[in-house]
């Protein structure tokens, strides 16, 4: 298994750094995570820590060397996520559910598997072009679920994410077989919002990670202006010649029988004080056990009342928000 891969986060025009980002590995599994702490809810940073450290510590603890069923693994450390951070709401009596959206690639055995919720993104980049990307959980990337569109007066206004009190929607992506120079790309909304596919193409195909990857964050941070958003980016290339790639920030594998790695917590950042903490602050939510039914590969987790009650959700937690703000 031999691969290259480098992440980088930047704080942007943003007074903090919500964004957390990871990648961990054994000699047979690779495991990417990426959240983005939803702005408008209080503690956004500390439900995006919780989403990433909850994969992390799942897949150590599950990956020897490799996981049983990755799309199971998937899934349900995506409910274990959500309510981890629940909890950590209730034991710290917050007043409202700290919120992030989720995108998490697993590869095994030469193959892809990803869950997300929300706007962050997964592409695959194949032979200069974009070969796939997850879809959003708004109306504007699935306008095909909602009956009635005119309720919804923002059309990128997000349906689900982690954090709620119900049950979290999610997309599952895979298996897809990878080819060698394949390159995947996790990020937050702050970077593809302002990149097209042929950016992505044009700055990330044929040039080593640790170059690439801090040019598109700082093209995003400039093409943004000094109000960007928190700009957070982890990249994958598998096999080929380019995954023989060093430097800070880059990790390169041909693996041999050894420990399982991780990064969490160790992120090149290229904007100031938005970088990451290894620190244990929430080492202490190992998640419980998830009771809730795991979903057979295929199955929709989509239905209209679900929609509505998340849209509900989150459209009163933003009221609140803006409550809050324009309180003299």
């Amino acid at each position: 298994m031999k691969f290259s891969v480098f992440q980088a986060s930047s704080q942007g025009g943003r007074d903090d750094n919500e964004d957390r980002l990871g990648y961990t590995y054994t000699h047979e599994a690779i495991l990417l995570t990426l959240a983005d702490g939803m702005g408008g809810y209080s503690g956004g940073e500390q439900a995006a820590e919780i989403a990433v450290r909850v994969f992390t510590q799942s897949f150590l603890a599950q990956a020897r060397p490799r996981l049983a069923h990755p799309p199971a693994f998937l899934q349900q450390t995506l409910l274990q996520a959500n309510r981890a951070i629940v909890d950590y709401a209730r034991s710290n009596d917050l007043s409202e559910q700290p919120r992030t959206t989720l995108v998490a690639a697993l590869l095994q055995d030469g193959q892809l598997w990803a869950v997300h919720a929300g706007d962050s993104r997964l592409y695959g980049l194949r032979a200069e072009r974009v070969w796939f990307r997850t879809r959003d959980h708004s109306f504007q990337d699935k306008p095909e679920l909602f009956q009635q569109p005119s309720r919804l007066a923002n059309r990128n206004l997000l349906f689900t994410c982690l954090g709620s009190q119900s049950t979290p929607l999610f997309d599952h992506t895979g298996p897809l077989a990878l080819q060698a120079g394949d390159q995947l790309l996790l990020c937050s909304d702050g970077l593809w919002s302002t990149q097209s596919d042929a950016d992505l193409v044009a700055a990330l195909q044929g040039r080593a990670l640790r170059h690439s990857v801090p040019a598109l964050v700082r093209q995003a941070l400039h093409k943004a202006g000094p109000r960007s958003d928190n700009v957070s980016l982890l990249a994958l290339q598998w096999g080929g010649d380019g995954a023989a790639a060093t430097g800070p920030g880059v990790a390169q594998a041909d693996l041999f029988e050894g420990s399982s790695i991780s990064s969490f917590g160790q992120v090149v950042d290229l904007g100031g004080a938005g970088a990451l903490d290894a620190g244990a602050r929430i080492d202490a939510l190992a998640p419980s056990t998830d009771t809730q039914p795991t979903q057979e590969e295929g199955d929709d987790v989509f239905d209209l009342e679900r929609i509505e009650q998340s849209i509900d959700e989150i459209n009163a937690a933003i009221r609140r928000t803006a409550l809050r703000r324009n309180r003299p």
